[in-house]
Formats: C-alpha cells, structure tokens, sequence
C-alpha cells in the first residue's frame, strides 16, 4: 500500500505539516524542574470534588517549581456537553482559587498555545492524523454502527475480549482501491490507530503516585478520530500534551487501563510521553465497608454542596491538603497561623489507593479556620454567602454592619477561641437571638420555684449597667444569688449543696434564658454589652411578666 497517496487521499487540505506545528508552538522557556501541567475537564456542566482534588494537586505541583497550570477545555464528545458548562467550571474551579497561569478563560482564550478547546484544534490533529496514516500507523475505517453490534455480538458468542483488533478490523488491511470506491460513495468513516500490541505482551511504566506498574500491551485499533473529524480523547489529549509541552499529567486512576493505549500513541508519533500521575479516588465509609463517592448518591461530590452550605473556600482548600498529603497535619500543628503556600506538597506524600472523605473531618477543620479569621473577614464571607443564599439574613448583617461584627468578635482571638459553626448556613441560627426578628425562647428555665425564678429577673432589671466592668457586672449576680438562697461561690456549693436552693450559675442561667431564649450562648457579659440596656432590659422585663 502507498500510504503516502493514502494519506493525500483522506487529508487533501492538510498542507501544514508536524515540523509546522512544532514550530508554532515552541519550547517553554522556563527554569529547571519547573513542572507544566493542565486541568483538562469536559464541559458536562458538573464540578465536582475530583476536579477540585485533582487541581489543587497539578496547581501545588506547577506553582511550587516555578512552573505553568493552564486550563483546557476537552469539548470533543459534542453529546456530552452541556450548555454554560464552562462557564460554570471555569467559575468553580475560580471560587476554590485554583489559577491558571493561561488556557481557557470564560471570554476565550489567554495563551500562546491555543486554541485551548478541543473543537477550536480540529485542523491541528488532522495534520498529525496524516503523517500517522501516511507512515501505516493509521486507517480508515466504514464500519457502520451494525456492523460493530455484529462483531460485539460475535466476540460474546465466542467469549473472547471486546473491541475492534486482529480478525475482527474489518478494514485494517483493507485496499487502497477499496478505500477509494467507499469514498467515492460518501460512507462516512473514522481514522482508527493501527496497534501493533498483543495482550501476550506485558509493558513496565512508573507512575508518580501509583509506583513500578505491569500493564497489559493495548491491542486495540482504537478510534483516533470520529466521523465529523473530531479527535477521540485518546489522541487529542496526546497531541495537546506534546504541543503544550505538558511534563506532568494528573489524572483519576480510573483513567490507568488507557495508559497502554496513550503511551502507544506518544511513541507511534515520535513524542516522549510526559510523567503520569494518577489519583486514587475519593472513597466514603457506608456502613463497615467503603465505597467511592458517587454522583447520584452523594450530594457531597458536587462542589456546589459545598458553597451552598457554606464552607469557606480555605476550609475545604485546606481539608484537601490532609486528604492528599499525609504530612500534612502535622505541618499545620506545626505550624498553626502559616499561609498554607507555605507547606511543601509533594505527590510522594499521596496515597496509592486513594482516600477517605470524612465530612465530619472537614467541619472540624472548617471549625478551625473560621476560629482563626477576625470578625471583619467571618463578616465579609458571611455576607456574601447570605447575599447568594439566605437574602434576608444578609439584609440584618448589612443593616449595622458594627453590631453584626461586635457578635462576631465574641470569643475571638486569644489562643482558645470559640468554634461554634463550621459553615456558614449555621451562622444565622449562631446570631439569632441577637436580632429580634429572630429571638424566641427556645429553653426552659433551671428547675427552680417560679417566684425566685421571676423575682431574679426582675431585680436584675434594677441592678444591670451595660458600662459595668465584667467584675462588677459578675459581683452584682453575685449578690443576687445570695439574696434568693443561692451560693455565691460554685466550690462553696458543692461542699455542702443542701445548704443552698442552688449556686450562682444556676442564676447566670436564669438569665441567660431570659435575654438570649437559650441555655447556651457566647460569653454573657458580652452578649448583654452588644444588646445594649434597653434591650437586655425589654427581654428581662418580657420574661418576669
């Protein structure tokens, strides 16, 4: 066979040649060991944690050796796409600061290596397509979709392994007068990869994560491009990565029985393939077993979940890194207030099998990072979250700015302070009692006699000073609790509890129920200082009545 003439034949407006493109897309002018990787995802409309895992990854990775993350668009599977669905990756991937140093963007594209979708790269590929076909590593095939039910049908009749390769490529060794006379009738066809592999053989790799690897030789006459002209994965992300000049791809481990396949390629097209990282996936515990995430049973994949909900972009960025990076943890109790740009990542540190998602892990770290903010930065993401979420809530924070952040404040700073949300949905439950829109009493009183219990509020209402110093302020409840019977002093009462009806904190929660509606709320003094005397007053008086 001439496949030279063949490769004229099926690729006639294909001038431009490898060398061509080659120099089009030169050499990457950057430092030594600087790393180039991609996140390369299709459009489907759904971000999900994978993408977020898989992108921090390939962002700690580039960034940290001086190196380039950029973003590409793999739109070849047309059925799949969904409408808005870059837009809603490029603007998720955005929210959990994952930047890209060029690629994609939502009005096109920053870079000299583009264009950075598939579909924009058409005639690209056609160029590499026709020296594959005119060096006998590459065929048309016209199989019709009948035709390839048949052969499955024949493959499970006689229990051998799917997929189109040795007597059943039809058109493999098909002649040239053949492809001709189907041309000439207008069949569509597809340019399939002819392999060379058989499944006797056993290849050595070593993936960055995963370690020394034997995987099955491909055999398979994968299809290389579709009827339309449109690359397969397989051979767009082959050709993209050589001309990208990608040194390092991160991908799912779902993604390994390919490999065969796609080293293949790099070698049939004279390229060195570059490094390979696969990620083992994101797997919960249901019930004694575990099991990956799953799109329909797990809301908790979506990246969605977690804005709705409120987690704090750092909460779930520094969640990821304990997930990934087994050292992690004790970098940070290490290193509690560093900027976690700081810490070294390294794929070395990354579990081969994959690893647990642990949600109740991730509201503690949550927890952790929200206690460290000020109130100014806990008001400003809070806001924002509300403004998107929960409209009303947001009207109440920007309505006094000052009030919303003295709140916040409370227990903040210092080197124990408080944790009381993990998300910002449970923030506005957190504040409530503060806004008397949403105050109610939702507690009962201590268990004690409804006069004494209506008697201290009452009295209270005489003594209360909001400008007290906390001492005063406490000395006064104090002698409250003396006058009713109680002890003033907790260590007293419990050397000799028959003596007393109670002891002061019995009626520190006479009144805490009275002005905040619960039995438990942030540091009283500071509650009763925010509120102001009027209002502390309006609830105690409210409460005796």
């Amino acid at each position: 066979m001439d496949f030279n003439y063949l490769a004229e034949l099926l690729f006639p407006d294909v001038t431009e040649t490898p060398d061509d493109m080659e120099a089009k897309f030169p050499r990457r002018d950057l430092p030594e060991g600087a790393i180039v990787s991609r996140m390369a995802p299709s459009p489907t409309g759904f971000v999900h944690l994978g993408n977020l895992v898989q992108g921090l990854t390939s962002e700690r990775l580039t960034h940290q050796s001086g190196g380039v993350l950029f973003l590409r668009v793999e739109d070849t599977d047309a059925k799949r796409e969904v409408p808005g669905a870059v837009e809603i990756l490029i603007n998720s991937l955005k929210h959990y600061n994952i930047t890209f140093d060029e690629g994609a963007t939502i009005d096109g594209d920053n870079g000299i290596y583009g264009p950075y979708r598939q579909r924009q790269r058409k005639d690209i590929y056609h160029v590499f397509a026709k020296k594959l076909v005119s060096e006998g590593k590459a065929y048309p095939c016209f199989c019709t979709e009948e035709e390839l039910a048949a052969i499955h049908e024949a493959q499970e009749a006689e229990k051998t392994n799917f997929g189109y390769y040795g007597k059943w490529a039809k058109y493999r060794d098909a002649s040239i007068e053949t492809i001709e006379e189907n041309l000439k009738k207008g069949m569509p066809w597809v340019l399939r990869f002819h392999s060379e592999g058989s499944i006797e053989n056993k290849i050595k790799f070593t993936d960055l994560i995963k370690g020394n690897l034997e995987l099955t030789e491909n055999d398979i006459d994968h299809v290389l491009l579709k009827s339309d002209g449109i690359p397969t994965y397989h051979f767009a992300h082959a050709v993209d990565d050589h001309l990208m000049h990608t040194t390092h791809v991160v991908r799912g481990d779902e993604w390994l029985p390919t490999l065969p396949f796609h080293l293949q390629l790099f070698f049939a097209l004279g390229w060195k393939p570059p490094k390979y990282l696969h990620i083992g996936p994101l797997m919960k515990m249901d019930g004694e077993s575990k099991r990956k995430l799953s799109k329909r049973k797990d809301p908790e994949l979506a990246l969605t979940f977690y804005q709705e909900i409120g987690y704090p972009v750092e909460a779930v960025y520094e969640y990821i890194l304990t997930v990934l990076n087994s050292n992690y943890e004790d970098w940070r109790r290490a290193n509690p207030f560093a900027d976690t740009n700081e810490f070294k990542f390294s794929y070395k540190k990354m579990n081969p099998a994959g690893s647990l998602f642990d949600e109740d892990k991730l509201r503690d770290v949550s927890k952790e990072v929200i206690s460290k903010m000020t109130a100014e930065r806990v008001y400003e993401l809070a806001l924002a979250w509300a403004k998107l979420y929960d409209v009303d809530f947001a009207e109440k924070l920007e309505a006094n700015p000052d009030f919303a952040k003295a709140i916040l404040a409370i227990g903040r700073g210092g080197k124990k302070p408080r944790k009381d949300f993990a998300v910002w949905s449970e923030l506005k439950a957190h504040m409530a009692f503060f806004y008397d829109a949403y105050f109610k009493v939702e507690a009962e009183y201590p268990d004690f006699d409804k006069a004494d219990i209506d008697g201290i509020i009452k009295d209270y209402i005489d003594i209360y000073a909001e400008n007290d110093e906390q001492t005063v302020w406490f000395d006064k409840i104090k002698a409250l609790a003396e006058k009713y019977g109680f002890c003033p002093d907790t260590k007293q009462y419990k050397a000799n509890p028959d003596a007393y009806k109670g002891h002061v904190g019995d009626v520190s929660m006479i009144l805490r129920v009275a002005v905040t509606g619960r039995q438990n709320s942030p540091d009283m003094y500071e509650v009763m200082r925010i509120l102001g005397k009027e209002k502390v007053s309006l609830r105690l008086a409210n409460a005796a009545k």
